[in-house]
């Protein structure tokens, strides 16, 4: 059960495994692009490519969609970023409902772990597999992989390599489950706990009189998407513009925060502390550039800043 190419990943490698997949359950082809036409979800395309039957009910509890779900006869559910189950659905299985979350559990519940871990400057997060029950990633723990987190990885790279190391991660619970080996362990809740609630416009505002790290960070954690944003000042332009690549530096102008600076190549803006250096921004209406191209054709004066 799943919807995007991280939960298609994970389908592939179970297909391609000893343990037989015996149907798929996904969310309903949704309207996308200009034309507004129907799109399959990831795992839904997968799926068909692999010859495995696609159920994608409307509503979980549907009586019809249980029953066939339930015809299947499916000895456990593996669940890859989708919504949450009602709990017909996920007692149905003798041997129970697992879950792939993209967090060393209890540590980051929610729907966007991987964005936030990095945007609160953790140094490692990992994966863990869990059986699901009546709460949101609260379940016994089967089994977890500890993953380093570079300095200046964004989400887009570490998310990448989870839906690699996943792959073993749900195969190695499988097998467990499947030998009754599974030595589930309740989530040991140690100290405070940080939350990973959905994103919104809000969450990804970049206030420009912070700290250059949090600053870096919250680029990371929001790079390639959503995108952290900020509005922008320049000749000739007012208007929103993303933040897609930052980096540290040593060099500090007694700039007012917010404040763009150019020297030669390269761009920088003030921060609380240390300058930002600027390496990847995207304006409003206009495609993504390296900062040099940037500058290649935008005017830098004494005005112009990021708000």
């Amino acid at each position: 059960m799943g919807t995007p190419p991280f939960a298609a990943s994970i389908l592939e490698a179970i297909h391609q495994s000893k343990h037989e997949l015996v149907a798929v359950v996904t969310a309903v082809d949704k309207p996308a692009g200009r034309g507004r036409s129907l799109k399959a979800s990831a795992v839904k395309e997968t799926a068909l490519q692999l010859g495995v039957p696609v159920l994608q009910p409307e509503k979980l509890k549907n009586p019809d969609f249980l029953k066939e779900l339930e015809s299947y006869q499916a000895d456990v559910f593996v669940v890859v970023a989708f919504r949450m189950l009602p709990e017909q659905v996920w007692k149905m299985p003798a041997k129970g409902t697992f879950n792939l979350h993209a967090s060393l559990l209890p540590q980051y519940r929610g729907a966007a772990p991987i964005n936030w871990a990095i945007v609160n400057g953790e140094t490692e997060s990992g994966l863990s597999t869990f059986f699901i029950d009546e709460k949101i990633d609260t379940g016994a723990v089967i089994l977890q992989k500890k993953m380093p987190i570079g300095p200046n990885e964004n989400a887009g790279s570490l998310h990448d390599r989870m839906m690699i190391e996943g792959q073993g991660l749900v195969l190695e619970t499988l097998d467990l489950i499947e030998t009754d080996q599974a030595k589930a362990e309740s989530q040991a809740l140690e100290g405070p706990l940080k939350d990973a609630p959905k994103i919104f416009k809000e969450d990804l505002k970049v206030e420009v009189n912070r700290p250059a790290q949090e600053i870096h960070n919250l680029v990371r954690g929001m790079s390639p998407f959503p995108a952290a944003w900020a509005n922008l000042s320049v000749p000739g332009f007012e208007g929103t513009c993303k933040i897609l690549e930052t980096a540290l530096t040593d060099r500090k102008s007694n700039a007012q925060a917010g404040s763009l600076i150019r020297e030669g190549k390269r761009l920088f803006m003030a921060t609380d502390s240390e300058d930002l250096e600027l390496l990847s921004l995207q304006v409003q209406g206009k495609k993504r550039l390296k900062a040099l191209d940037f500058l290649n054709g935008q005017e830098i004066d004494t005005e112009s800043r990021f708000y």
